[in-house]
């Protein structure tokens, strides 16, 4: 029984600090056992393996005010502030100790007795008896009629799952893209620092929560481990951005193969190129799809936007200038901005009378 446990051992002692530390220093304390006792730091160590449980169990009753006031409840009583007596064989001063009253209570009694059993505090002016009801009341959390101040207790809570914890990592492009396996530090303040190992899916975007199940805090007394959300960031690449399950690309093309058009070399995130056709007359700002070179997932694969743009040189030598000059004559009668003026006076309120 876990309240007997309590009788037995000396939490203070384990996490070192005195029975009236604040829950400050009860922090403290456990922050310092837990890391120099922690499993990653003690590999195969069984002492500090078992070192390192026991002072998770302390600082589970300790770090809790009301499992603290219960706690020093029975140790009270361990140290003589209430024994326990019963009747039956041996006649009613016969003692019987805490497992027998238990027994008794919870057992159908034991030794062939069926004498009653009665509980007194020494520590109460007269030495009072208290009902049956006020040790059962013991483990509703209430202290009975009887029974003294800070002496009722009720045994420690059941299963509590652990908190969840949370970390960043920042990604290159590439890991985002792809999906990485990665070893996160985690600095929990309980239970010192981890190394944990996760698994990044593909695809992840800057900004993004991924939980991991089962990586945050341990659980209390068999509950459940608590999750690791893990915020992801992401370094930009250079040429590349994601939409998506698309990458995105902008590719530079000269006037004349976007107007006669042309076959270009792109590149892909994995390094290499790919072969792209730009239609005769392709305007700049067009977007070209290729099927199969983004992100690759387990339900699906993106494609690569090439947005074409038409680059503009900056310097043309004297033959350069003198065959543009020759095309700027020869197509002299177009108009590529006669139809945006059209559209803009179609728009002016009041039918278009611009003035």
């Amino acid at each position: 029984m876990a309240s007997q446990d309590w009788f037995e051992k000396d939490f203070y002692a384990v996490l070192g600090v005195s029975v009236d530390a604040s829950q400050d220093d009860v922090k403290k304390a456990y922050r310092k056992l837990a890391r120099k006792h922690h499993p990653d730091a003690n590999a195969g160590d069984t002492a500090s393996e078992k070192k390192f449980k026991e002072i998770g169990e302390a600082y589970a009753v300790l770090s809790d005010p009301e499992q603290r006031k219960q706690y020093d409840a029975v140790r009270q009583m361990a140290r003589g502030g209430a024994r326990f007596t019963s009747g039956g064989p041996g006649g009613p001063g016969g003692g019987a100790g805490f497992d027998d009253v238990f027994s008794n209570l919870f057992g159908g009694g034991g030794g062939g007795g069926g004498g009653n059993v009665r509980f007194t505090t020494t520590g109460a002016p007269g030495g009072s008896g208290a009902s049956f009801e006020d040790i059962m009341s013991m483990f509703g959390g209430a202290a009975g009629p009887g029974a003294g101040a800070g002496t009722g207790f009720r045994a420690p809570r059941g299963a509590r799952r652990g908190e969840d914890l949370t970390a960043d990592v920042t990604l290159t492009f590439k890991q985002a893209v792809e999906g990485a396996q990665l070893s996160l530090r985690v600095d929990d303040p309980m239970t010192g620092v981890r190394t944990v190992n996760a698994r990044i899916p593909a695809g992840v975007r800057g900004g993004q929560k991924v939980r991991l199940r089962g990586k945050g805090r341990p659980g209390d007394h068999g509950g459940g481990d608590g999750d690791l959300v893990v915020t992801v960031h992401v370094e930009p690449h250079s040429v590349f951005t994601l939409d998506g399950d698309d990458l995105r690309v902008t590719v530079p093309v000269t006037f004349p193969e976007a107007t006669l058009g042309a076959q270009v070399e792109v590149p892909t995130l994995e390094g290499q190129t790919v072969r792209v056709k730009v239609p005769a007359g392709t305007p700049s700002g067009r977007t070209l799809r290729v099927k199969g070179h983004g992100v690759k997932t387990s339900k699906s694969t993106g494609d690569l936007l090439v947005t074409v743009q038409v680059a503009v040189p900056q310097k043309l030598d004297s033959s350069a200038r003198e065959a543009l000059e020759k095309f700027a004559a020869a197509t002299a009668g177009e108009d590529p901005r006669a139809d945006l003026v059209a559209r803009a006076r179609r728009d002016v309120p009041g039918g278009g009378h611009a003035r």
